[in-house]
């Protein structure tokens, strides 16, 4: 019973937390609503809670996304620069408009070359993590330890990757780490689910609907452009949309970069505008990671692979007799990050719904991937007992998994091990004609 009890009382409590008011935090944040363009909240972090008398950490299973980076796309800096440049040629842009073109142009410059890349900000972050991982967790990284780092083969998860293990290096040069990214691990660092895709699509009307119901760029549009039948004539409908979502990402991931993160343009969209265009995204996310029955709850399967490679890291580490087993370090993507958060139920992210409407009281993606999102499992074992224990922790901060727990926050590894071995032979058997 008492584990029972303990249970209902972190489930009760995620659910509280889910719930909690989307609009007051971003009138509180309104750099939040960037949701994956955050910057990673380093700030103010809770204290770990010790251990149970006599457990010691002695292993960490861990993957992460890249930190903070330049935009991927050219055409989020350049679509609303020819919008506004438009503007500009016919003499029918505000002064805010003309400062907000000038901001664009500035950026845009700088992000020449260097589309998808590490930012000086993304570096910090992770060395960041490091530090804090060494601190918090120094028996993991005795002398001898082994470190077994592995990214994915993009070149922002790289040099992720190398801003950690420099730092673990430079704290204890004894240390045993070896460093790796190739095609070999790509089936389960960021796999290519050949089922996923058609399930996706066929949720494309879905998703066009909710943007044209929530994201409304009327007022927007009026504090750029002083003619509004201008901008009836000259912007389309689904131009002014387009324009509206990438300025809104352009200005979310202004905090990516230490040149660019005093610069705020939120004053261009009204407090209803930032949630409708967080909205738009949060359901977008939901439908492209989530445990949904919209995709008949198949698509966080994707991290399958994963998942599997952790419970065999873990194996390896809790049955050696190796006193310094140390960490397994591996460095991603949000796309990944969220969807294996799903299939292990952290904080509630394996939520299931048809109901996109009132997905934000439940479901909300801005409390999960930042930049540098990172997903740690701490091990603990007592000398004289075989009970190995767990600490999850999404972003540092100790986190809740649907199994039940008499040492809450911790878990009993081999019950989380058999959840998670039970959730992986229930994988759904899809059939694409549904």
């Amino acid at each position: 019973m008492k584990r029972f009890i303990s249970f209902f009382t972190i489930a009760l409590v995620g659910i509280m937390t889910l719930t909690a008011g989307v609009r007051e935090d971003f009138k509180a944040n309104p750099k939040l609503s960037a949701n994956n363009y955050q910057a990673y909240p380093d700030k103010n972090l809770l204290a770990i809670t010790p251990a149970p008398a006599g457990y010691e950490p002695f292993f960490i299973n861990h993957y992460g996304r890249h930190g903070s980076r330049w935009l991927i796309q050219d055409r989020k800096y350049s679509f609303p620069l020819q919008m506004l440049e438009k503007g500009q040629n016919d003499g029918k842009l505000t002064p805010r408009g003309k400062e907000v073109l000038d901001i664009l142009r500035e950026v845009h410059e700088a992000s020449k070359g260097r589309l998808g890349e590490l930012s000086d900000l993304g570096a910090d972050q992770h060395q960041g993590i490091a530090r804090r991982m060494y601190q918090n967790f120094p028996q993991v990284f005795r002398d001898g330890a082994s470190v077994v780092a592995r990214s994915t083969v993009v070149i922002r998860c790289i040099l992720s990757m190398q801003n950690e293990v420099d730092v673990l290096a430079s704290l204890n040069p004894r240390l045993n780490i070896t460093t790796d990214a190739s095609q070999a691990t790509m089936y389960y660092m960021n796999y290519s689910d050949s089922v996923v895709k058609p399930l996706r699509n066929k949720l494309a009307e879905t998703e066009k609907q909710c943007l044209k119901k929530w994201v409304k760029p009327q007022k927007f549009l009026k504090k750029l452009f002083n003619d509004q039948k201008w901008v009836k004539n000259n912007i389309s409908e689904d131009d002014a949309r387009k324009m509206m979502l990438y300025l809104f990402e352009v200005n979310g991931n202004m905090q990516s970069h230490y040149r660019f993160e005093n610069v705020n343009m939120y004053d261009l969209f009204t407090d209803e505008d930032i949630y409708s265009v967080w909205r738009y995204n949060n359901v977008y996310w939901y439908i492209h990671s989530a445990e949904t029955p919209l995709t008949q709850c198949r698509v966080d399967y994707m991290e399958a692979n994963l998942l599997r490679n952790f419970i065999e890291d873990a194996d390896r580490a809790t049955t050696t007799d190796d006193p310094t087993p140390g960490a397994s370090l591996r460095f991603g993507h949000e796309s990944v990050v969220l969807p294996l958060c799903c299939l292990m139920g952290l904080n509630g992210t394996d939520y299931r719904t048809t109901d996109l409407e009132n997905l934000d009281k439940y479901w909300q993606t801005y409390k999960v991937f930042p930049m540098a999102a990172n997903i740690q499992f701490i091990y603990f074992r007592k000398a004289g007992s075989d009970d190995i224990l767990m600490l999850p922790l999404l972003n540092e901060h100790e986190a809740t998994l649907p199994v039940p727990t008499d040492v809450a926050p911790y878990y009993h590894w081999s019950d989380v091990r058999d959840y998670f071995i039970d959730k992986l032979s229930r994988q759904p058997v899809i059939d694409l004609n549904k």
